[in-house]
């Protein structure tokens, strides 16, 4: 499938920067260079089932080369689109944020273990922005961390807080109780992919980190293989959650803008994201891709994640970028 392809359905058209169908809508300027010259690149629907059935549009800058939805829901206007149920929100099972075993073991992670970056053990502050459920927040904790965790969404917050004993502040950044330079580690774990102002969450991230310390983010990566082969029934896409949809180097530059040294980018592997993928485009598709029979099975799925990872065109993606 041609992921340039334009949906023919209940896309999303007509007036922004107002209302239709309930939702208020909004046209930005570019997330990263604040450009206002894009071209639309395709349509995708809202996969989640049981949703709007609209499409939305995705637009490339043509000053910095960053993917973005435009038009938008509003930041009143999202949260219509996030379920009660929405998993990452989900309470973690009991002990399930205790590092098993073969998470240990570098061979065994292969591109998995992303969050190797941290170290094991330590006694540093680190701020897990969009926390979501806090898994890796009491994994973090029990290893000797102080940690704190922020999210939008006020539920998973209070459950930290009542539950576990956490510090967990319901928004974003900036936020008031952050103090500048009061952490050493701020980690984004497939978080700023749904910031409305992603670049004004970097600068403030960077406020609040002292001089040389780390900022660990993961986000879908457009440049991806999978992209190619499903287009948009590719899970990284997730419409109308994800606003920003990232490259290797459009990443990058966005880190460098908020006063970051950034690093190389590394590869992610998520066989886990083939499959859902897979049959995503089966539901939305109807089958009209080559990749969405072979790509449902756990064999094929685990051989193509490492394929894309060795041509280093997994479908997410990490970057550490130090405070300038």
């Amino acid at each position: 499938m041609d992921p340039l392809a334009r949906g023919t359905a209940g896309h999303v058209n007509g007036s922004v920067n107002g209302s239709t169908h309930g939702i208020d809508w909004e046209e930005c300027e570019c997330l990263s260079c604040g450009g206002g010259k894009w071209s639309a690149l395709f349509e995708a629907p809202d996969p989640m089932p049981g949703g709007t059935g609209l499409w939305f549009i995705i637009v490339k800058c043509q000053e910095c080369g960053l993917c973005f939805t435009n038009p938008r829901p509003s930041p009143t206007s999202i949260e219509r689109f996030y379920p009660n149920e929405y998993e990452p929100h989900d309470a973690p099972p009991d002990k399930s944020w205790r590092t098993p075993w073969w998470q240990r073991m570098p061979l065994l992670r292969g591109g998995e273990g992303q969050r190797k970056i941290i170290p094991l053990h330590g006694e540093g502050r680190l701020l897990d922005f969009g926390c979501g459920g806090g898994s890796f927040l009491l994994r973090m904790r029990a290893q000797g961390w102080n940690v704190t965790g922020v999210d939008c969404s006020d539920a998973p917050m209070a459950r930290l807080r009542e539950r576990y004993g956490l510090r967990a502040l319901t928004g974003s950044l900036p936020h008031p109780e952050l103090a500048p330079e009061s952490f050493d580690v701020i980690t984004m774990w497939q978080a700023l992919e749904h910031i409305h102002q992603p670049l004004e969450v970097l600068r403030a991230a960077c406020k609040i980190l002292v001089r040389g310390g780390k900022l660990i983010v993961t986000v879908p990566n457009i440049d991806s293989m999978a992209f190619r082969w499903f287009g948009s029934a590719w899970n990284g896409l997730d419409l109308p959650r994800h606003l920003v949809h990232f490259s290797p180097n459009t990443l990058r530059l966005m880190l460098y803008r908020a006063g970051f040294q950034v690093g190389k980018v590394g590869m992610v592997r998520r066989s886990g994201w083939l499959r859902h993928s897979a049959r995503q485009a089966k539901r939305l598709l109807e089958g009209r891709t080559r990749w969405s029979k072979w790509l449902q099975g756990k064999s094929m799925s685990n051989l193509a994640s490492w394929y894309a990872y060795l041509k280093r065109r997994s479908d997410c993606m990490v970057v550490t970028g130090v405070k300038r």
